[in-house]
């Protein structure tokens, strides 16, 4: 058997599967540690993908040759854009997947892929040789060398599940936790926090009563993920609303001495934007309901998830609180709502490569960043195992700036400003958000997947074509009259979209180009002036992000910062004078002093 590998995963989660994929479409021998394969691609949570800023997220993934669209649209099984009725910056598709299907479609393309060897093994130990990783060692006591390890362990590292008073270590449902790989950090000179995550009920489909619920139907032409897909084929399934009410909330508030984030038997920091139903209903105290999403989680299962109602209340309690759910009185159970703790690594220890910076090779991605989400975790994964790569091929490593991407922006945050919560993308963290539309992700990064080297012929043939459609389709709309006006000028107006364009203008309709395709382009025309003001904004701080800073830059020697902006650089280490402008407690003029000293 094969023990020497270029990289090494640690965890098949959506973050290690981008980043296996990476390294291995870089030609590199790659190896992914999970101590269940059959689990690779589990969606602890809701299996559903995208999203608001998360399903620009999703399409930026595939735009730089990742996979994670090209899964959810072969397995999808409700496809939505959210935020229709707001502006294009913050429309987001949202697909609801199957989880099985997901799970097995993503362990094939792994086990496909050319380049990467899936052991099912657990981690015990991560080695090192003079501040550089050197291999692993495993459970079963096999030893491992490589050049990089990608950490993505998730919520495994000492995870601790929590259902009332009863406490029980796990990853997550019927899984071991990964404790020693704790331990390893630690002895590495890693520093640990701790975070607390959750996850609520499922319940039998045939024991709800469809009668009390509001539908929720998906988009009656659903648009793919993926920009090399055109089309869905697959049957699409219906979701369902319902909502708690004062008996719900009464139940929980009668039961908060039993609840453990209220007892004191949890110590992590939970999720501030997705909180479980105990801190809504007390932190929320005005409000008499709360919104509850009955999803299905798989066409092969009955299995429906709850979604809003995530707690940790002892089961009894659980069955009170859901039968008192209208459409939910003689619901079935199969599996209660637990919450978790886990190790992660607060992520200011990391470089913008996401390489720790104690221990070089050793990269971290997704929930061990503090991160929340399974999109979250797929693109610092992609970023990762890219990065990993890249060094090991001895190349310029790949970053992402915040104009160019959400990914750019998460990082950023992440190394720059660390986490004391867990990290959930929204689209108000970007400033440049105008540019960062989901249809435009291509535009933006696909030339810069196929630079790295991630963006195959076919990819990029596909790209290609479609930039070729839509440079045809602007110039056609700024040169050709309609009655009276040019196009151009007449679809500045809100009520004119892309089916009253393609209805009015026969000889476009038979060109038929895709509905998303034309809406980018009108967009695009529509919100030029905006656009080309964020553009200016954007130049100016591209000449801050080419102003480098040197690793190892003496701040101490630098009399004239303030002792505050001389420690926080010492802790962040910037590598562009941007990223130290960025810093919490950073001034103007802390980046003025930095601008002489590098000048002299």
């Amino acid at each position: 058997m094969q023990t020497e590998f270029d990289i090494i995963v640690i965890g098949g989660g959506h973050a290690g599967i981008e980043a296996v994929y990476a390294g291995a479409k870089l030609g590199l021998n790659c190896c992914l540690l999970t101590p269940l394969p059959e689990h690779i691609g589990q969606m602890s949570c809701n299996p559903a993908i995208g999203g608001l800023a998360k399903g620009q997220m999703v399409r930026e993934i595939d735009a730089l040759g990742g996979l994670m669209a090209e899964l959810t649209d072969q397995t999808g099984i409700q496809f939505r854009i959210l935020n229709r009725s707001k502006g294009p910056a913050v429309w987001a598709p949202r697909v609801q997947a199957d989880r099985f299907a997901y799970s097995r479609l993503a362990r094939k393309r792994l086990e496909s892929t050319t380049g990467i060897t899936i052991l099912a093994e657990l981690v015990d130990k991560i080695t090192a040789e003079n501040g550089r990783v050197t291999g692993v060692i495993c459970q079963s006591g096999k030893q491992l060398a490589t050049k990089a390890i990608v950490l993505t362990a998730g919520t495994f590292m000492r995870g601790m599940m929590h259902v009332g008073t009863k406490q029980f270590p796990g990853g997550r449902y019927d899984e071991p936790a990964a404790d020693a790989i704790s331990q390893s950090l630690l002895e590495l000179g890693i520093t640990l926090g701790r975070l607390k995550t959750g996850t609520p009920a499922r319940i039998a489909a045939d024991s709800i009563d469809y009668s009390k619920l509001q539908r929720q139907d998906g988009d009656l032409n659903p648009e793919p993920l993926s920009f090399i897909n055109d089309k869905i084929e697959q049957d699409q399934v219906c979701c369902w609303i319902t909502w708690t009410n004062e008996r719900t909330h009464q139940i929980i508030r009668d039961n908060l001495h039993q609840a453990p984030l209220y007892t004191g038997q949890i110590t992590g920091v939970g999720p501030r934007y997705c909180p479980s139903i105990e801190t809504k209903i007390i932190r929320f105290s005005d409000k008499d309901r709360h919104q509850v999403f009955l999803e299905p989680e798989s066409l092969e299962t009955d299995w429906i998830y709850c979604n809003g109602i995530s707690n940790a209340l002892p089961q009894e309690v659980q069955d009170e609180l859901l039968r008192s759910i209208p459409g939910l009185e003689n619901c079935k159970v199969y599996r209660y709502a637990y919450a978790i703790e886990y190790d992660f690594l607060p992520p200011t220890q990391l470089l913008p490569t996401l390489e720790t910076k104690t221990v070089a090779g050793l990269y971290c991605a997704g929930q061990v960043n503090g991160t929340s989400g399974y999109e979250e975790a797929a693109g610092q994964g992609l970023m990762a195992g890219l990065n990993a790569a890249l060094k090991i091929l001895g190349k310029e490593p790949a970053l992402l700036r915040r104009d160019q991407s959400y990914i750019g922006v998460m990082i950023d945050d992440l190394v720059t400003k660390g986490v004391d919560e867990p990290y959930r993308m929204f689209t108000s963290r970007a400033e440049h958000r105008l540019l960062l539309r989901s249809d435009n992700a291509d535009a933006r990064l696909t030339p810069l997947g196929r630079q790295w080297g991630l963006v195959d012929d076919h990819r990029w043939e596909i790209f290609s074509r479609r930039q070729q459609q839509k440079t045809a389709l602007y110039d056609y709309l700024v040169s050709t009259n309609y009655q009276g006006r040019k196009l151009d000028r007449v679809l500045c107006q809100q009520d004119h979209d892309e089916n009253w364009l393609l209805q009015s203008v026969p000889e476009l309709a038979a060109r038929e180009l895709p509905n998303e395709l034309v809406r980018s382009v009108i967009w695009d025309i529509r919100y030029a002036g905006y656009i080309e003001k964020e553009n200016k904004l954007v130049s100016k701080a591209v000449h801050l992000e080419k102003i480098k800073l040197k690793p190892d830059t003496d701040y101490d020697a630098i009399t004239q910062l303030r002792n505050e902006a001389r420690q926080r650089l010492k802790d962040i280490r910037p590598l562009t004078l941007a990223q130290a402008s960025r810093i919490i407690g950073i001034t103007p003029a802390d980046i003025t002093v930095l601008m002489i000293h590098l000048k002299k």
